[in-house]
């Protein structure tokens, strides 16, 4: 078999590649030194009592862990608003966007600003079934919308981990 076939080129790019990046000081983000690992278990969150708070610190717990002894504060504001994404012809919305962004900020516990940010996006749903298949498609687009937010959360606090105190 020849040196010069595509499967062996290939293989050779793969193997440089994974030696190259093993060099260059890389460091998984979850592996044992990686920066999610100085939040895990280490944060108390703090957001609005609503419906869209509760889901929103839910999530943050499932992606950071619950603190029994926090090292670091999370404080979240979420805002929230609909609007029409189509019309159709007699009028009448079909479907709407559900906006959100969250304004966060971590910080230590005597309350000195770590990092902040505000991360933002949007979900749909449909509203051309029934009353009912209305609101449960608003309830569902509520709920992923919070758990979206917290993902982006947990995205920024794990970039900013890396200049958090070990």
């Amino acid at each position: 078999m020849s040196s010069n076939h595509p499967i062996n080129s290939c293989r050779r790019t793969a193997i440089f590649g994974l030696l190259a990046l093993g060099a260059c000081g890389f460091t998984p983000v979850y592996g044992p030194n990686g920066s999610a690992g100085v939040l895990r278990d280490a944060v108390r969150f703090s957001a609005p009592e609503t419906v869209a708070g509760f889901r929103l610190r839910s999530t943050l717990e499932d992606r950071l862990g619950r603190a029994a002894v926090p090292r670091f504060a999370l404080d979240v504001q979420i805002d929230q608003s609909l609007t029409p994404a189509t019309i159709s012809v007699d009028g009448d919305m079909d479907r709407f966007n559900l906006v959100g962004d969250a304004t966060w900020a971590l910080t230590d516990l005597s309350g000195t600003v770590l990092a902040n940010g505000t991360v933002d996006t949007f979900t749909s749903y449909s509203a051309t079934g029934s009353t009912v298949a209305t609101q449960a498609a608003a309830t569902d687009a509520a709920a992923r919308l919070s758990v979206t937010l917290a993902d982006l959360i947990v995205a920024r606090l794990i970039l900013a981990a890396q200049d958090l105190p070990r």
